[in-house]
């Protein structure tokens, strides 16, 4: 994938939704811009920028060493938190005051971060906390806290998130279309 292709991948998904496409444009630069350090010291003002403008201000913490798969979508982005070291695969919705991170261990220690599949749909204000895998072609209902696995073609929903109903492969297929 070229430059202009990798910075604008999100374009499309967010058509119509000029703040995430600002914001996503903004993440994709600063993202690869993390990948040298001669960059990271060349653009020290932009990634400053960056912290400034889209976490400080708009409340959209999307860290520059976030791992995200093509056409992230994001509605209303106010209290969006995800932390630096979780996977979010392609084709996935975030919606306002999720937060997803790691948790605090008894020992004091923090466990790994969240690992997203593919299509996953993430309702307002969901919390998925800690090293929990959710699968692909996963709906996660509002106000859901997830800490436990969420297997692939599934909905989730509650506190603690459990799951509702499990879809078919062909289901899942249907949907997508």
């Amino acid at each position: 994938m070229n430059f202009f292709a990798y910075l604008f991948q999100d374009w499309r998904a967010n058509r119509g939704n000029i703040k995430a496409r600002l914001v996503l444009f903004m993440f994709r630069l600063v993202n690869a811009i993390n990948r040298y350090m001669l960059l990271k010291i060349i653009f020290f003002p932009y990634l400053m920028f960056y912290r400034f403008f889209v976490e400080w201000s708009l409340g959209i913490e999307l860290p520059r060493k976030l791992t995200v798969g093509k056409n992230l979508v994001f509605y209303h982005g106010q209290g969006l938190v995800v932390n630096y070291g979780t996977i979010i695969g392609e084709n996935c919705v975030l919606r306002n005051g999720v937060t997803i991170g790691h948790k605090k261990q008894a020992d004091g220690s923090h466990s790994r971060c969240p690992q997203i599949g593919n299509n996953v749909d993430i309702g307002p204000n969901v919390c998925i906390i800690g090293d929990v895998v959710i699968g692909d072609n996963v709906t996660i209902g509002a106000g859901a806290v997830v800490v436990k696995n969420i297997p692939a073609n599934s909905t989730a929903v509650g506190n603690p998130a459990r799951v509702l109903d499990k879809r078919t492969e062909a289901e899942t297929q249907t949907e997508n279309i």
